[in-house]
């Protein structure tokens, strides 16, 4: 730096603590000047704080965007021409849905939903990237250049200002041990640099229409996004109901629980002195559809008879198809079941397990107990 200009940084530094310390009165610019000055400052604030947001929104896990800042600035410095995307939450979910309705499979109808809506989420997850690339081009990057470019240029004439006018109050202060020739030129130089400042905050303010175009710009992004995905919402809510309805019209499918193991404890200890016990016929529970909270069905009194059926020869039966004789009266009482009364002949269609049968009486078709029947012409193995 040369002498003089050594000397110019001393008359602003001597200045500004007279000023500040001292209070001594620099000179006064225009209310107008200070207005305009006002507006700028505000301006400056709106853009800053309203970038940040916008990139909030758009993207608004911070850790996420820390990386994401990370790995472009990595790319730039190894020259890849495509940046790593930012990770949508839209994605991540949609990923999900996808991995666990491939592992419930195709026969789930819980597994299509979720493929389906697995679907939909990443086709919002891209609708949601174009917005991005959208918003960035039309929104954020303007801003960016307005604070990069005018808002800075306005600075730093605002600053230039504050400067010459410090040099010029110090030598206006000094008048007589100044020549006049410097504090001519000083003089000069302030009023050059108000001028260059006001300027460049007039046209700033004056052509503020261009922010209001590039906000217009992101709410069309916005509209365009929403469209989107309300059209993929829309086909992926009348998926699902159909899917529901085509779920409710199937049969369901019942439940056939598998027969519990006899379990053998061995010869029971005889506790009345040695005299054997008449122990009642056992039911096992398991040989029904029903849950054990209700009552187990018994035979008919008219079936217990001393010349039970066992003891007659069975009356004749059709050779020509398996069936069997009713040996109870059996009262359905869950849909799928048969009803029959004593003495029926029921033809067999299939055996269900070792308990239950499948057969049809009189056109309709249903399952029942098998010990509720004797066999007459047993199903072909």
């Amino acid at each position: 730096m040369s002498v003089a200009g050594l000397k110019k940084q001393f008359y602003k530094a001597s200045q500004l603590v007279s000023e500040k310390v001292g209070g001594a009165e620099g000179t006064k610019l225009d209310d107008d000047f200070k207005e305009m000055e006002k507006k700028v400052d505000v301006t400056s604030k709106a853009v800053t704080e309203v970038l940040a947001r916008t990139i909030e929104y758009l993207q608004p896990n911070p850790a996420s965007r820390a990386k994401l800042t990370m790995l472009n600035t990595v790319s730039k410095i190894r020259g890849q021409v495509k940046n790593p995307g930012y990770p949508q939450s839209e994605g991540l979910l949609g990923e999900c849905m996808i991995r666990h309705g491939k592992e419930l499979g195709g026969e789930s109808n819980f597994g299509d939903a979720l493929l389906d809506a697995g679907e939909s989420m990443k086709r919002l997850a891209e609708v949601k990237d174009s917005l991005d690339i959208e918003v960035k081009q039309n929104f954020i990057d303007p801003l960016q250049n307005l604070c990069d470019k005018d808002l800075k240029e306005i600075q730093h004439h605002l600053k230039k200002l504050e400067g010459r006018r410090l040099d010029f109050d110090y030598k206006k202060k000094r008048q007589g041990k100044i020549p006049d020739e410097e504090l001519r030129q000083a003089m000069e130089k302030f009023e050059e640099s108000k001028e260059v400042a006001e300027t460049s905050m007039h046209n700033l303010l004056e052509t503020d229409i261009e922010q209001v175009s590039q906000l217009s710009a992101l709410v069309d992004a916005q509209l365009d996004y929403h469209r989107q995905a309300v059209q993929i919402l829309d086909e992926l809510a009348d998926k699902l109901k159909r899917r529901m309805r085509e779920a409710s019209s199937r049969p369901k499918r019942e439940y056939k629980p598998k027969p519990r193991e006899p379990l053998d404890l061995g010869e029971p200890e005889q506790s009345n002195g040695g005299f054997p016990c008449t122990t009642a016929p056992k039911i096992t529970a398991s040989s029904s559809f029903r849950s054990s909270d209700k009552p187990t069905r018994t035979p008919s009194s008219r079936s217990m008879r001393a010349d039970d059926s066992r003891d007659l020869p069975p009356p004749p039966a059709p050779l020509d198809q398996p069936s069997c004789k009713a040996l109870y009266d059996f009262e359905p009482e869950n849909d799928g079941e048969l009803g029959f009364h004593e003495g029926d002949i029921i033809t067999l269609t299939n055996q269900i397990d070792e308990n239950w049968y499948e057969g049809m009486l009189h056109g309709q078709s249903g399952f029942f107990p098998l010990s509720y029947v004797e066999v007459l012409v047993p199903l072909p193995q």
